[in-house]
């Protein structure tokens, strides 16, 4: 379950310097551990897990292995840590995608609200409402207003249905009331190229895939998903600010999971590093550079809550408009 778990099974953990032992096993961690990062390689996930591996490799004083298990957008390698034994050895480089919306669009193999339990959820990365330069649409405020005046005419990209792009628009037209025609793509990369060719008219992406075209002058940034400005997206408003709705928050983000049973001993331990390990100026400007910011670290009960809302804001626009997974 979703939330922090008081330890019911023995052995009974007890902290121990220099880390969490157990009468038969000895301190954890005392062997390799492994995060699994259901993406494949150079994937934003796959960079943040590998980044996070690395750091907990110097922390925890024991090799944290990148595991790359991509398929079924992100439902294969989740599933196999979901599955796994909850030891602490077998980590999940969570996003938003198999762990947000999956569970919402698709019946994926796994319940993350019972087989998974969070340990910690950093960085943020907003997407990005983008148009061609020649756009007529100057800002957020005269995107909508094409959007109203000709309802069902104008278009957007994703990167398939009910992927993250889609189901951002889909978020953003519910909540102005405006629609446009949906036009999916296979992939985020044909998605892009479908809106700087000029066949669709509208668009959500993130940072790291519209950043360089942004600051080429080859796509026109009108406002972030997110309830503050990002510094991934110098000068850019973000949606409350430029017009829409005051209650719209959405971003991309990178987190750590494990299997639900995992004592809450090793849950807190492991939380505590990766808070700690933030701390450090050089890992948040390498987090910066694949598109992330990392403002803080949210614990088990604050990843938890978060999941919980974004469940909420979600549910009710993917049942309206029966989206379901492809």
């Amino acid at each position: 379950m979703i939330r922090r778990r008081a330890l019911v099974a023995a052995p009974v953990l007890a902290l121990a310097a220099p880390g969490i032992a157990t009468a038969q096993q000895g301190p954890w961690p005392n062997r390799p551990l492994r995060m699994v990062i259901p993406w494949p390689p150079g994937q934003q996930t796959d960079v943040a897990g590998r980044l996070v591996s690395q750091m907990l490799t110097e922390r925890l004083g024991q090799p944290v292995v990148p595991d790359n298990r991509p398929g079924a957008g992100g439902q294969i390698g989740t599933n196999l840590v979901a599955k796994g034994t909850p030891d602490g050895y077998t980590l999940l480089a969570g996003s938003l995608g198999p762990i947000t919306f999956g569970p919402l669009v698709s019946r994926p193999p796994y319940d993350v609200e019972k087989e998974l339990a969070p340990v910690a959820l950093f960085g943020e990365a907003p997407f990005i409402v983008l148009v061609k330069p020649e756009s007529p649409a100057r800002d957020l405020k005269g995107l909508m207003d094409m959007l109203k005046a000709r309802p069902g005419h104008y278009t957007h990209n994703s990167s398939g249905v009910a992927g993250a792009q889609h189901l951002v628009t889909a978020l953003f037209l519910a909540r102005t009331g405006l629609d446009a025609l949906h036009v999916p793509f296979q992939g985020s990369g044909p998605a892009l190229a479908a809106l700087l060719g000029g066949q669709v008219d509208f668009g959500f992406d993130t940072p790291a895939a519209a950043g360089r075209l942004i600051a080429a002058g080859q796509l026109r940034a009108l406002a972030v998903t997110t309830s503050r400005p990002s510094p991934l997206v110098p000068g850019v408003p973000p949606i409350a600010q430029a017009g829409g709705p005051a209650d719209y928050h959405v971003d991309s983000w990178a987190s750590v999971m494990v299997q639900t049973g995992t004592p809450q001993p090793i849950i807190d331990r492991l939380a505590a590093e990766i808070t700690a390990g933030f701390a450090a100026q050089d890992l948040r400007d390498r987090f910066a550079n694949i598109g992330m910011a990392v403002g803080g670290v949210s614990g088990p009960d604050a990843f938890a809550a978060r999941l919980r809302r974004d469940w909420a804001t979600f549910r009710p626009v993917i049942e309206q408009l029966g989206i379901r997974a492809e």
